[in-house]
């Protein structure tokens, strides 16, 4: 057996081989970043129940920052932007077609907001303005029903 056709593929193996170890290196850093913002994160929320700013009592808000902290070690906890969306729209489709429609365009930020959460709740407020039709007077007809009488 010929050794040539095995050496041809020794740069390829190496490529290979380095192209992997890259990945798992770029996926460990990408491990302490999120592990490094879940504590930062964590420490924002701490530090708000702390406050007493939080809108739960003390022991409920800190049960709950560490919680979310241990869901984040876990997995559990991502980015959850997709789910926003899907609520935002789920919260609207019982809604009637021209409610729903209106209701859509509020939760995807058209209009005003006012209130907050703590306050008790959050308003959302879309004017729409729309122009009726004029009617149109027919002179013809109004002639025939003026004589007819």
């Amino acid at each position: 057996m010929d050794a040539r056709p095995i050496r041809r593929f020794r740069p390829v193996r190496a490529l290979l081989v380095l192209g992997v170890s890259l990945c798992s290196v770029i996926a460990a850093a990408a491990d302490r970043s999120s592990t490094a913002d879940a504590h930062a994160r964590y420490r924002q929320e701490r530090a708000l129940c702390l406050s007493g700013q939080s809108n739960q009592d003390r022991a409920t808000c800190l049960r709950e920052a560490g919680a979310a902290l241990a869901e984040t070690r876990r997995g559990g906890l991502g980015d959850s932007s997709p789910d926003y969306v899907r609520n935002a729209h789920q919260r609207c489709e019982r809604l009637p077609d021209g409610d729903r429609r209106a209701c859509d365009e509020r939760m995807q930020g058209q209009g005003t907001t006012s209130g907050s959460a703590a306050a008790g709740g959050i308003y959302r407020e879309l004017v729409t303005r729309e122009v009726a039709a004029p009617d149109v007077v027919n002179p013809a007809a109004d002639a025939a029903s003026a004589t007819a009488r």
